[in-house]
């Protein structure tokens, strides 16, 4: 690397250290730039900055946004009294990508993990209780994942919300559509099991 100049070898370093990018994808990248338009360089480092800048969390549901309240909160066709509550905003995105909930978000920012030392109280649970204490909600769904964290983490927010009349419900857990059984693990097929409905 050092047959490269130190400005180019400074940002290959840079961008190596972002995740999912190693030190040759990084390589690639800063060749790529360095042979751009200059216009198309000045962009991309202009939207950096904008994200830095602008981008926080929607003071409802904690997910991103660039105003006060994100896009989906502020959608008055959004069925207010389902909240759907997922970890991380990259799961509130799959959710919607989905197309199967109109309604709107709670996104904790994490799950509870005992081992990391992350307990009940530095997740957005606190919020999650204010929200429904306030009135409006009737369903809770809870859409964390299947981890021993995101189950544990499921089995306390169920628990706090019995104190409320709002229905609690949790997403199924199992076999993937085209899936085939013998692959499947037997976690996962368990869930399935445990989840099985009527046929109709």
């Amino acid at each position: 690397m050092n047959h490269y100049p130190a400005s180019i070898r400074s940002l290959i370093h840079h961008l190596s250290r972002l995740p999912g990018v190693g030190e040759k994808t990084a390589e690639r990248l800063a060749l790529h730039l360095l042979h751009a338009p200059e216009a198309s360089v000045e962009e991309l480092a202009r939207s950096i900055l904008e994200v830095k800048r602008k981008v926080r969390l929607c003071s409802r549901c904690f997910s991103l946004s660039d105003q006060e309240l994100c896009p989906l909160c502020s959608n008055p066709a959004r069925d207010a009294s389902r909240v759907c509550v997922v970890e991380q905003p990259g799961d509130l995105v799959a959710v919607e990508k989905s197309g199967a909930f109109n309604g709107n978000y709670h996104v904790l920012s994490g799950v509870i993990s005992p081992l990391h030392g992350v307990g009940p109280d530095d997740i957005r649970v606190r919020e999650l209780l204010s929200r429904v204490a306030s009135g409006g909600v009737q369903e809770v769904v809870i859409a964390t994942g299947t981890s021993v964290e995101g189950e544990s983490t499921a089995a306390y927010i169920a628990e706090r919300l019995a104190a409320f009349p709002v229905r609690v419900t949790r997403i199924a857990a199992g076999v993937p559509m085209g899936g085939d059984l013998k692959f499947v693990d037997p976690v996962t097929l368990r869930k399935a099991m445990e989840a099985r409905r009527v046929f109709e």
